[in-house]
């Protein structure tokens, strides 16, 4: 496993992977669909911020963070749509669009009939899911200075937490899509994405479950994912924020060597 991780870091080319990262920028260029998708990804975060954290909001009233200082509810909601919006931007890549090149189109044989390698592909591929996840939480962020609810300064410093949470869910998502059979297995994926959502501290506090239950959502990723960006878009920081940073760069470079291997082994036969 060392060897091969370091193998690939001695002969990796940026060029190469730079060469992966275009022909998505063609396949972006050639028509209007893929616009569409882009930015439909977008308005799902935020049309629950709109009518959650700020709807529902008005009835809830304010939230009493661990250290005891009270934000309204809308604060809270709207650093994890953040998270959720680079997670989405991510795995929307990562996963469907990953699997049909490689399962379907066979993309991803046809780069490898060219000096481009495996783990190239795979950082290519993530590196454009990351470009991906940015644009969504770029214009998340900008949407939330607007209406008050984070300032210019900590927005700018939460803007690297979301292109960790990318990397973390990107590299994750290509590596299960490296293990996918056929479509109808993204329907697990769908569904644990959505269990994510709703149970990961994104509308309260975690503190407010069951102990159990709190353990639990404590060792899920969008929970780390929610509050590092939480407390870097609200000022609330702590030294916590450099272990969730550790687990979500840790997630993604795992999935990242993961997806790399076994691209190798599906596809160099």
């Amino acid at each position: 496993m060392v060897t091969t991780m370091l193998a690939a870091r001695v002969s990796l080319s940026p060029s190469r992977v730079g060469a992966v990262i275009n022909r998505n920028v063609g396949a972006l260029r050639s028509g209007p669909s893929y616009w569409l998708v882009l930015v439909s990804g977008f308005f799902e975060p935020l049309l629950y911020l709109l009518s959650i954290g700020i709807g529902v909001g008005a009835l809830v009233g304010p939230i009493t963070l661990p250290g005891g200082r009270v934000i309204e509810y809308a604060e809270f909601v709207a650093p994890a749509m953040l998270a959720v919006s680079a997670m989405s931007g991510a795995l929307s890549e990562t996963t469907f669009n990953f699997f049909f090149k490689m399962k379907y189109s066979k993309t991803f044989e046809a780069i490898l009939a060219t000096p481009v390698k495996p783990f190239e592909i795979a950082l290519g591929e993530l590196s454009w899911a990351l470009v991906r996840s940015s644009v969504y939480t770029g214009a998340f962020l900008v949407v939330m200075v607007a209406l008050g609810l984070t300032s210019p300064g900590w927005a700018l410093a939460a803007l690297p937490a979301t292109l960790l949470v990318g990397l973390a869910f990107g590299g994750v998502g290509m590596a299960i899509s490296t293990l996918m059979r056929g479509w109808q297995d993204f329907d697990m994926l769908t569904t644990g994405q959505f269990a994510l959502f709703l149970f990961s501290g994104t509308f309260s506090p975690v503190q407010d479950y069951p102990p159990a239950m709190e353990v639990l959502v404590a060792a899920t990723p969008l929970f780390h994912a929610v509050e590092l960006v939480r407390g870097l878009a609200i000022g609330e920081l702590g030294w916590s924020l450099l272990g969730n940073a550790a687990y979500l760069l840790a997630m993604g470079a795992a999935g990242l060597v993961f997806a790399a291997r076994r691209i190798q082994r599906t596809l160099c036969v």
